[in-house]
Protein backbone atom coordinates (compact mmCIF):
# COMPACT_ATOMS: atom_id res chain seq x y z
CA UNK A 1 0.00 0.00 0.00
CA UNK A 2 1.25 3.58 -0.43
CA UNK A 3 -0.09 7.18 -0.18
CA UNK A 4 -2.36 6.83 -2.99
CA UNK A 5 -4.10 3.85 -1.07
CA UNK A 6 -4.16 6.08 2.33
CA UNK A 7 -4.12 9.67 1.30
CA UNK A 8 -3.25 11.00 5.37
CA UNK A 9 -1.03 8.33 5.92
CA UNK A 10 1.20 10.16 8.16
CA UNK A 11 5.06 11.19 7.65
CA UNK A 12 8.02 9.04 8.71
CA UNK A 13 10.55 10.30 10.76
CA UNK A 14 13.36 8.01 11.26
CA UNK A 15 15.48 8.46 14.72
CA UNK A 16 19.10 7.32 14.69
CA UNK A 17 20.55 8.05 18.10
CA UNK A 18 21.11 6.40 21.63
CA UNK A 19 18.33 4.13 23.60
CA UNK A 20 17.88 5.76 26.76
CA UNK A 21 16.07 2.59 28.45
CA UNK A 22 14.31 5.27 30.93
CA UNK A 23 12.73 6.88 28.53
CA UNK A 24 13.91 10.22 29.98
CA UNK A 25 16.07 11.14 26.70
CA UNK A 26 16.87 9.22 23.53
CA UNK A 27 15.13 7.03 20.90
CA UNK A 28 12.14 6.98 23.07
CA UNK A 29 11.55 10.40 23.81
CA UNK A 30 12.11 10.72 19.87
CA UNK A 31 9.50 8.42 19.59
CA UNK A 32 6.71 9.82 22.20
CA UNK A 33 6.90 13.08 20.77
CA UNK A 34 6.44 12.30 17.26
CA UNK A 35 3.73 10.54 17.75
CA UNK A 36 1.94 13.13 19.63
CA UNK A 37 2.49 15.23 16.51
CA UNK A 38 0.79 12.36 14.29
CA UNK A 39 4.23 11.20 12.51
CA UNK A 40 5.03 7.59 11.87
CA UNK A 41 8.30 7.48 14.16
CA UNK A 42 11.15 4.71 13.46
CA UNK A 43 13.79 4.18 15.37
CA UNK A 44 17.81 2.70 14.93
CA UNK A 45 20.09 2.69 17.53
CA UNK A 46 23.48 3.99 17.43
CA UNK A 47 24.18 3.49 20.68
CA UNK A 48 23.11 1.21 23.82
CA UNK A 49 23.58 2.59 27.28
CA UNK A 50 23.00 1.88 30.62
CA UNK A 51 21.32 4.47 31.87
CA UNK A 52 18.27 5.76 34.63
CA UNK A 53 17.32 9.09 35.73
CA UNK A 54 20.30 9.34 38.05
CA UNK A 55 22.99 9.03 35.24
CA UNK A 56 24.02 7.36 32.54
CA UNK A 57 27.13 4.47 33.32
CA UNK A 58 28.08 3.04 30.24
CA UNK A 59 27.53 3.69 26.18
CA UNK A 60 28.45 1.08 23.68
CA UNK A 61 28.07 0.22 20.07
CA UNK A 62 25.27 -1.24 18.90
CA UNK A 63 25.07 -5.19 18.71
CA UNK A 64 22.87 -5.53 15.57
CA UNK A 65 24.54 -3.36 12.42
CA UNK A 66 22.77 -0.16 11.83
CA UNK A 67 23.14 0.16 8.68
CA UNK A 68 21.42 -2.70 7.90
CA UNK A 69 18.53 -1.91 9.80
CA UNK A 70 18.51 1.54 8.11
CA UNK A 71 18.59 -0.34 5.02
CA UNK A 72 15.54 -2.95 5.70
CA UNK A 73 13.60 0.13 6.47
CA UNK A 74 14.07 1.86 2.65
CA UNK A 75 11.03 1.00 1.45
CA UNK A 76 9.07 2.73 4.14
CA UNK A 77 11.81 6.12 3.33
CA UNK A 78 9.55 7.52 0.70
CA UNK A 79 7.28 10.70 0.06
CA UNK A 80 6.88 12.65 3.64
CA UNK A 81 10.16 11.97 5.41
CA UNK A 82 12.93 12.83 7.34
CA UNK A 83 15.75 12.63 9.70
CA UNK A 84 17.03 13.19 13.04
CA UNK A 85 20.69 11.57 14.23
CA UNK A 86 21.82 12.58 17.34
CA UNK A 87 23.95 10.16 19.79
CA UNK A 88 26.37 8.04 18.11
CA UNK A 89 28.68 4.96 19.09
CA UNK A 90 29.92 4.36 15.56
CA UNK A 91 33.60 3.87 14.62
CA UNK A 92 34.37 6.12 11.80
CA UNK A 93 34.33 3.32 9.21
CA UNK A 94 30.48 2.53 10.14
CA UNK A 95 29.74 6.36 10.50
CA UNK A 96 31.04 6.54 6.71
CA UNK A 97 28.60 3.66 5.95
CA UNK A 98 25.90 5.55 7.83
CA UNK A 99 26.54 8.50 5.87
CA UNK A 100 26.63 6.58 2.32
CA UNK A 101 23.59 5.15 3.06
CA UNK A 102 21.75 8.28 3.85
CA UNK A 103 23.03 9.99 1.21
CA UNK A 104 21.33 7.33 -0.94
CA UNK A 105 18.17 7.89 0.81
CA UNK A 106 18.30 11.39 0.50
CA UNK A 107 16.01 12.17 3.18
CA UNK A 108 13.85 15.41 2.60
CA UNK A 109 14.27 16.85 5.98
CA UNK A 110 17.86 16.34 8.03
CA UNK A 111 18.49 17.72 11.59
CA UNK A 112 22.18 16.52 13.20
CA UNK A 113 21.09 17.19 17.03
CA UNK A 114 25.48 16.28 17.75
CA UNK A 115 25.33 15.23 21.55
CA UNK A 116 28.79 15.13 23.52
CA UNK A 117 27.54 13.15 26.40
CA UNK A 118 24.40 12.40 28.15
CA UNK A 119 23.57 15.16 30.63
CA UNK A 120 24.97 13.05 33.29
CA UNK A 121 27.36 10.44 33.70
CA UNK A 122 30.07 9.21 31.00
CA UNK A 123 30.60 11.44 27.72
CA UNK A 124 31.32 9.59 24.74
CA UNK A 125 32.51 12.90 22.04
CA UNK A 126 34.75 15.51 22.26
CA UNK A 127 35.17 18.50 19.51
CA UNK A 128 37.67 16.68 17.28
CA UNK A 129 34.50 13.58 16.97
CA UNK A 130 32.36 15.87 16.09
CA UNK A 131 34.23 17.67 13.33
CA UNK A 132 35.08 13.98 11.94
CA UNK A 133 31.31 12.80 12.05
CA UNK A 134 30.75 16.59 9.94
CA UNK A 135 33.52 15.28 6.91
CA UNK A 136 31.63 12.71 6.51
CA UNK A 137 27.68 14.28 6.93
CA UNK A 138 27.42 17.21 5.72
CA UNK A 139 28.72 17.50 2.48
CA UNK A 140 25.70 15.84 1.40
CA UNK A 141 24.07 19.04 1.93
CA UNK A 142 20.51 20.65 3.66
CA UNK A 143 21.45 19.19 7.13
CA UNK A 144 20.11 21.80 9.85
CA UNK A 145 22.81 21.48 13.13
CA UNK A 146 21.08 22.07 16.35
CA UNK A 147 24.27 22.18 18.85
CA UNK A 148 23.76 24.17 22.52
CA UNK A 149 26.36 26.22 23.22
CA UNK A 150 29.03 23.93 24.66
CA UNK A 151 28.78 21.99 21.83
CA UNK A 152 29.09 24.34 19.15
CA UNK A 153 32.55 25.53 22.15
CA UNK A 154 33.83 22.03 21.19
CA UNK A 155 33.25 22.03 17.97
CA UNK A 156 35.21 25.46 17.12
CA UNK A 157 37.73 24.30 19.23
CA UNK A 158 37.39 26.40 21.99
CA UNK A 159 38.09 26.26 25.29
CA UNK A 160 35.04 25.71 28.13
CA UNK A 161 34.98 29.40 29.29
CA UNK A 162 34.16 30.37 25.90
CA UNK A 163 30.65 28.42 26.15
CA UNK A 164 29.62 31.69 27.65
CA UNK A 165 31.52 34.77 25.77
CA UNK A 166 31.84 33.29 22.15
CA UNK A 167 29.95 35.93 19.84
CA UNK A 168 27.37 33.36 18.14
CA UNK A 169 28.60 34.00 14.71
CA UNK A 170 31.88 32.49 16.03
CA UNK A 171 30.15 29.34 17.36
CA UNK A 172 28.06 28.69 13.80
CA UNK A 173 31.03 29.67 11.80
CA UNK A 174 32.77 26.32 11.91
CA UNK A 175 29.20 24.25 11.09
CA UNK A 176 28.22 26.45 8.29
CA UNK A 177 32.14 25.76 6.88
CA UNK A 178 31.89 22.32 7.13
CA UNK A 179 28.68 22.34 5.37
CA UNK A 180 25.71 22.85 7.50
CA UNK A 181 22.40 24.34 5.87
CA UNK A 182 21.80 25.95 9.08
CA UNK A 183 22.91 26.09 12.70
CA UNK A 184 19.59 26.62 15.36
CA UNK A 185 22.35 27.70 18.28
CA UNK A 186 20.04 26.55 21.29
CA UNK A 187 20.13 29.26 24.16
CA UNK A 188 19.37 27.05 27.54
CA UNK A 189 22.99 26.81 28.05
CA UNK A 190 23.89 30.57 28.45
CA UNK A 191 24.19 32.28 31.19
CA UNK A 192 21.12 35.13 32.87
CA UNK A 193 17.67 34.61 33.26
CA UNK A 194 16.18 34.80 29.87
CA UNK A 195 16.76 32.25 27.04
CA UNK A 196 17.04 33.27 23.10
CA UNK A 197 17.59 30.43 20.46
CA UNK A 198 19.31 31.69 17.49
CA UNK A 199 18.84 30.64 13.42
CA UNK A 200 21.92 31.30 11.79
CA UNK A 201 22.58 31.01 8.34
CA UNK A 202 25.55 32.36 5.57
CA UNK A 203 23.01 35.25 5.43
CA UNK A 204 22.87 36.08 8.63
CA UNK A 205 21.32 35.53 12.61
CA UNK A 206 17.68 35.59 13.31
CA UNK A 207 16.72 35.81 16.84
CA UNK A 208 13.93 33.45 18.32
CA UNK A 209 11.67 34.32 21.06
CA UNK A 210 13.23 35.67 24.48
CA UNK A 211 11.75 34.07 27.00
CA UNK A 212 12.48 33.90 30.98
CA UNK A 213 14.52 30.98 31.64
CA UNK A 214 12.31 28.27 33.21
CA UNK A 215 13.31 26.76 37.11
CA UNK A 216 14.63 23.49 37.70
CA UNK A 217 16.31 20.86 34.82
CA UNK A 218 14.32 18.70 32.94
CA UNK A 219 16.02 15.38 31.06
CA UNK A 220 15.89 15.35 27.52
CA UNK A 221 15.14 18.89 26.26
CA UNK A 222 17.41 18.74 23.51
CA UNK A 223 15.30 15.36 22.03
CA UNK A 224 12.18 16.79 22.88
CA UNK A 225 13.33 19.89 20.85
CA UNK A 226 14.70 18.49 17.91
CA UNK A 227 12.51 15.71 17.98
CA UNK A 228 9.29 18.47 17.35
CA UNK A 229 11.10 20.49 14.88
CA UNK A 230 11.66 17.42 12.94
CA UNK A 231 7.70 16.65 13.03
CA UNK A 232 6.64 20.02 12.61
CA UNK A 233 9.20 20.51 9.46
CA UNK A 234 6.99 17.09 7.98
CA UNK A 235 3.67 18.62 8.71
CA UNK A 236 4.53 21.45 6.46
CA UNK A 237 6.00 24.05 9.26
CA UNK A 238 8.88 26.28 7.84
CA UNK A 239 12.13 25.70 9.20
CA UNK A 240 11.76 29.03 11.29
CA UNK A 241 8.71 28.47 12.17
CA UNK A 242 9.06 25.35 13.63
CA UNK A 243 12.00 26.08 15.69
CA UNK A 244 9.80 28.93 17.63
CA UNK A 245 6.97 26.40 18.27
CA UNK A 246 9.09 23.35 19.08
CA UNK A 247 10.76 25.91 22.18
CA UNK A 248 6.90 27.13 22.91
CA UNK A 249 5.88 23.24 23.02
CA UNK A 250 8.35 22.14 24.91
CA UNK A 251 7.99 25.18 27.50
CA UNK A 252 3.77 24.30 27.61
CA UNK A 253 5.08 20.88 28.83
CA UNK A 254 7.67 21.77 31.64
CA UNK A 255 5.12 21.49 34.15
CA UNK A 256 4.04 17.94 33.51
CA UNK A 257 8.02 16.73 34.38
CA UNK A 258 7.70 14.05 36.62
CA UNK A 259 10.26 11.35 38.19
CA UNK A 260 9.32 7.77 38.18
CA UNK A 261 9.41 6.05 41.31
CA UNK A 262 10.10 9.24 42.86
CA UNK A 263 14.00 8.14 41.65
CA UNK A 264 16.24 10.75 39.67
CA UNK A 265 15.91 14.08 38.31
CA UNK A 266 12.40 15.16 36.41
CA UNK A 267 11.89 14.14 32.84
CA UNK A 268 9.11 15.24 30.78
CA UNK A 269 5.49 13.76 30.97
CA UNK A 270 3.30 12.04 28.65
CA UNK A 271 0.90 14.48 26.90
CA UNK A 272 -2.46 14.06 28.59
CA UNK A 273 -4.46 14.89 25.84
CA UNK A 274 -3.77 14.90 22.05
CA UNK A 275 -2.31 18.13 20.98
CA UNK A 276 -1.15 19.47 24.31
CA UNK A 277 1.71 21.58 24.34
CA UNK A 278 1.40 22.73 20.61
Amino acid sequence: MDDTTYPSAPPVALCLGGMDPSGGAGLLRDAMTLAELGCQPMAVSLAETLQNGLACIRIDPPALDPIQRVETLAPHLAGRWGVKLSLCALDPKAFRRLCATLKHLDPPVRLWDPILAPSAGVGLHDGGDLRRMAVDLLPMGRWVVSPNRGEAAAFAGLPPEAIHSAAPEALAAPWLAAGAAAVWLKGGHAEGDQVQDLWITPAGVQSLDLTPRLPGERRGTGCLLSATWLGLRLLGVPEVDAARQAAHRLRNRWDLAFAPGHAGRMMFGPASKPGEGQ
